[in-house]
């Protein structure tokens, strides 16, 4: 009897464990943009960011611009009944997309897309955040070649960031849920709290919660699109930031629009430029040459 009762606890535990297995999410494996202007936006991340054109496997209406062995910018025609937001998706690279597919349906979490099988053999599904906000989870069958004279400026895609009104709901999906890990917050003012940043859980590029809304700088309801394209971002890491902007000054590569270097809240060198239709690229270095503010950092930096 007592034999018997040991092994139904044993095998009560592995049912658990099985069932709540997470596979890996090492990091960020890409970013879907919206143009309104393809010629334009080619430009760009050919010129300026350095990125390679290929196209794209999942979508014979898309483009992607390479920015390392491991990370894209899937580049999309706007839809004539599109909103403001010029984001689309935000894609993370998962070790098993089936299981990490599975593990969320045994949470009860929905939406869920279909799993989906590009011609390259990589595996991927979609689904919304607790604020609607796209994400994709990319498992990548195979490493996009960079050509001898390709000439990015950053290989890593650290951090992307977008829009949120409520910290609690994202936490229950990315912390509670997923397994991200708090990394840094700050805010305009020691008062507020504007940027809210947690690392994947297998990995240590970050999403950012851009915050609107009661306590934020923000106030919500008056973001425009030239502000929706300064919070919904995404960030390159850089080593030296006077070289890098020393390379798009030497190429005539800087956009139009464009701001600093300068020295962050979160005491790291940064510089941004944007993207034909004002989607922020932040250039960031990897470690910070300062004390942050508002918090110190909880986990370790990229170091390239």
């Amino acid at each position: 009897m007592k034999l018997f009762a040991a092994f139904f606890v044993l095998a009560a535990t592995f049912a658990v464990s099985a069932q709540t297995a997470r596979p890996a999410i090492t990091g960020i494996s890409h970013l879907c943009l919206y143009s309104s202007d393809v010629a334009a936006t080619d430009l760009f991340y050919l010129h300026s960011l350095g990125s390679v054109k290929i196209p794209d496997s999942s979508n014979p209406k898309a483009a992607r611009f390479i920015l390392g062995p491991s990370q894209f910018v899937q580049i999309l025609p706007l839809p004539a009944e599109h909103t403001i937001s010029r984001l689309a998706c935000v894609g993370y690279a998962t070790s098993d997309a089936t299981a990490l597919r599975a593990y969320l349906s045994e949470h009860k979490y929905a939406p869920l897309g279909e799993l989906h099988k590009d011609f390259d053999g990589s595996l991927w599904f979609e689904t919304d955040d607790p604020e609607g906000n796209h994400i994709q989870f990319l498992q990548s069958a195979q490493t996009p070649s960079i050509p001898p004279g390709a000439h990015l400026l950053s290989e890593h895609i650290i951090h992307a960031g977008y829009l949120v009104h409520s910290q609690a709901a994202e936490d229950r999906f990315y912390k509670d849920l997923l397994g991200f890990r708090p990394y840094w917050h700050g805010g305009m003012k020691e008062t507020v709290t504007d940027w809210i940043s947690l690392q994947t859980p297998d990995g240590h590029d970050w999403i950012e919660y851009m915050m609107v809304g009661p306590g934020s700088s923000n106030p919500d309801g008056k973001i425009d699109k030239d502000e929706l394209g300064v919070l919904n971002h995404f960030s390159l890491g850089v080593s030296n930031m006077e070289a890098t902007v020393t390379t798009l000054l030497r190429n005539k590569a800087m956009s139009p629009r464009h701001d600093g270097p300068q020295m962050g809240l979160d005491g790291k060198w940064q510089a941004n430029l944007y993207d034909p239709d004002g989607t922020r690229v932040e250039f960031m270095e990897f470690q910070p040459v300062l004390t942050p503010c508002c918090s110190p950092f909880t986990a370790e930096s990229p170091s390239r």
